[in-house]
């Protein structure tokens, strides 16, 4: 809770990194970057993957007007990164926060699958839980969508938001705004979808960081003899 308090004023929450690393003595802190990046590329590979489906019933249900042209592009330019980032790695010179490329795969490898494996289903929990959190809103708001229509909404709202940055104050902005757009294609109102995404972020995120703010108030560098 405190790296996510002290992560909020970045990107996408990116000074998570940095901040739940200054938790840990100075030996271990690599290591902790390395698996909290290991841990969101999971979350995200969740996210991806579930989006996509999403996205593919989103559009064959709703048939929305898609600028397929813009979609290639973008698609395009996440091959090439995903070319270039093959590359560096190859080029052990090359270096992500300071750490080379040809590291990250060996650290990656030699993981244990049986932690990543567990890691992914954490990721998927993780994913169900506020899946399922934002249809038990749509039904308290007595949001007449059935469950397998509105996880095609939200799983595709979850993609779209996701790859986006933005800062935790316009976090709610962000996702709103796409948001009201997908569940306009169901005939939801908007106050409605609003209502439901500033609760989802409330309940996620401003909650967790006030209580978050007394672990920075409190913070102190841990003693590297402090473990054993």
């Amino acid at each position: 809770m405190g790296s996510l308090t002290a992560s909020l004023v970045t990107p996408n929450r990116i000074g998570e990194y940095g901040a739940k690393a200054m938790y840990f003595v100075g030996n271990l802190r690599k290591k902790v970057l390395l698996v909290n990046l290991l841990h969101n590329s999971l979350q995200m590979l969740v996210t991806t993957v579930l989006g996509l489906i999403g996205f593919y019933l989103f559009v064959k249900t709703y048939q929305p007007n898609i600028n397929y042209f813009k979609i290639s592009r973008f698609a395009i330019a996440i091959l090439v990164v995903g070319v270039l980032f093959i590359f560096g790695i190859k080029n052990s010179k090359l270096k992500i926060g300071g750490f080379r490329l040809d590291k990250l795969q060996k650290f990656f490898i030699n993981f244990p699958k049986q932690k990543v494996i567990l890691g992914s289903f954490y990721s998927l929990i993780r994913y169900a839980t506020f899946s399922f959190q934002f249809f038990v809103l749509l039904q308290i708001f007595s949001v007449n969508l059935s469950f397998l229509d509105a996880m095609i909404i939200i799983s595709t709202l979850y993609l779209l938001s996701s790859v986006i940055p933005s800062i935790f104050i316009f976090d709610v902005i962000v996702k709103g705004s796409i948001a009201v757009y997908l569940f306009s294609f169901a005939q939801i109102n908007e106050l409605t979808v609003l209502s439901i995404v500033s609760l989802m972020w409330i309940f996620n995120f401003v909650i967790p960081s006030l209580i978050g703010s007394f672990y920075v108030l409190k913070f102190k560098l841990p003693k590297t003899n402090s473990i054993t």
